[in-house]
């Protein structure tokens, strides 16, 4: 087990601090962290790139629709790039061998890196097909496009191991060309984390399968992030909260789990916004508005109206231009207060989670931006900034997301510093079998932003 902060303190707190149920008997090898990656100072140009990145490829992500004994897992997660992405951990084949990956509930496909894709995947770990006896090529083609560059491989199928479970022919993709710089070490791949309807591979994504497999405890999977990115200490990786697969952990939220049901046929984990207000004053909403929650984008994305609705409510605020466009600065002395509301409670925001980026040494970045994305798709697409605020489920049958006041425990760990969970392998303790019979002629073409995201990291680096 991978400890959350430092380990001097492991013994003193419950074991409900680091993600493992209170109520049940731990299982081994549960245990796989959640990371969060940090780095020197970027100037103002790099941020700039950095934020229309962001944007541009958030718009084509959202740019069009696309029996067994019952358990709980955890996974660590780490932090990267200033709360920028988070990732976890899983293992591929027979013998499994661990890779990183990051963790997208804003899309619905697993691939990694292939030992055959070369120098252009760095020195990321790569996956070798042919050291698994239970490698099958479904000799689909698959592709993923992005900004900058792309990825290519095929769809295939293997045991896939996560938390303490085991899936045997999971469906997953195998990259064996990338543009160069899309990856940087040690994140090797990403896990899709919504529904099977927006998969492109036409593969069911691991955690369907093991709530549909009967596999969980209850079939929800919950998440808690940290924040770093206000903490002028922070390293390059930090501990970056916890994926808890099966169950919810009470220590880590206070009160009752305020759920709100998903509208229509699952896809993206997405649900009404029904209210915000900034500074205490409410701001327009657009009738029917849906949110996506993507743990996969760190800011806000909302109609140019409602953004520039926010930054009414903020004195000498004004427009970004050129890279920043769509972006809007604002006096980094303000501090500013948002509060949201789904159709149940109110959720707030820190301060903190508001200011993007410094650009001057009196003007900010907000973290919400403008981005339009397609027919039939979420309107609004609320990521890391908002979800560190508060303990996030997502739950399989009734299909719906919940959310949580955070406890004083999962509070307390931002910025706490301490091990940086690595990518582990643990004894399957469940184990199911993928019985999906998806369609497979589908390639896939999904552009992810945590993935650019990367790639930008990549060349900063140089």
């Amino acid at each position: 087990m991978i400890p959350l902060i430092f380990l001097t303190f492991l013994f003193a707190l419950p074991a409900g601090t680091f993600g493992l149920p209170t109520d049940v008997v731990p299982v081994s090898g549960q245990t796989i962290s959640l990371l969060r990656r940090n780095q020197s100072p970027r100037d103002v140009t790099e941020w700039g790139a950095l934020a229309k990145s962001q944007r541009d490829n958030l718009i084509a992500k959202y740019g069009s629709p696309k029996t067994q004994k019952r358990s709980t897992g955890y996974n660590l997660i780490v932090d990267q790039l200033d709360d920028s992405s988070y990732y976890g951990s899983l293992a591929i084949g027979t013998p499994a061998v661990s890779f990183d990956i990051i963790l997208d509930t804003g899309s619905s496909d697993l691939w990694v890196a292939s030992f055959s894709c070369g120098t252009s995947c760095g020195s990321s770990p790569t996956y070798d097909p042919s050291s698994s006896s239970t490698f099958h090529n479904l000799s689909t083609p698959f592709n993923i496009q992005y900004g900058s560059g792309s990825a290519d491989g095929y769809v295939a199928q293997d045991t896939v191991q996560m938390a303490g479970f085991s899936v045997s022919t999971q469906g997953f993709a195998v990259v064996d060309a990338v543009s160069t710089n899309l990856l940087i070490s040690p994140v090797s791949g990403l896990l899709g984390l919504a529904w099977q309807s927006i998969a492109s591979s036409g593969q069911m994504p691991l955690w369907q399968t093991l709530a549909s497999g009967n596999a969980w405890d209850s079939a929800l999977f919950a998440v808690q992030l940290t924040r770093y990115k206000n903490d002028s200490t922070a390293q390059q990786l930090e501990p970056g909260g916890v994926l808890n697969m099966g169950y919810t952990n009470s220590s880590l939220y206070t009160g009752s789990i305020d759920y709100i049901d998903i509208p229509g046929t699952p896809s993206f984990w997405y649900i009404p916004l029904i209210s915000m207000t900034v500074q205490g004053n409410s701001v327009s909403i657009t009738s029917r508005s849906t949110a996506a929650i993507d743990t996969g984008t760190t800011n806000i994305a909302g109609p140019a109206s409602s953004i520039e609705a926010i930054y009414a409510q903020i004195p000498n605020s004004q427009p970004a231009t050129g890279e920043w466009e769509g972006y809007y600065s604002f006096p980094c002395s303000t501090t500013v207060n948002v509060e949201v509301s789904f159709g149940g409670a109110t959720w707030s925001m820190s301060p903190a989670d508001f200011a993007f980026t410094q650009t001057s040494s009196t003007e900010c970045i907000g973290a919400f931006f403008e981005a339009s994305t397609g027919t039939g798709t979420p309107s609004w697409i609320f990521g890391d900034a908002f979800l560190k605020n508060v303990y996030s489920v997502f739950r399989y049958n009734p299909p719906s997301i919940g959310f949580a006041n955070l406890s004083s425990i999962a509070i307390a760990e931002n910025g706490a510093g301490g091990t940086v969970p690595s990518a582990t392998i643990g004894t399957a303790s469940v184990s199911v079998t993928n019985t999906s019979d998806a369609p497979r002629g589908h390639a896939l073409s999904v552009s992810l932003f945590t993935l650019l995201f990367l790639a930008f990291s990549a060349v900063l680096l140089l």
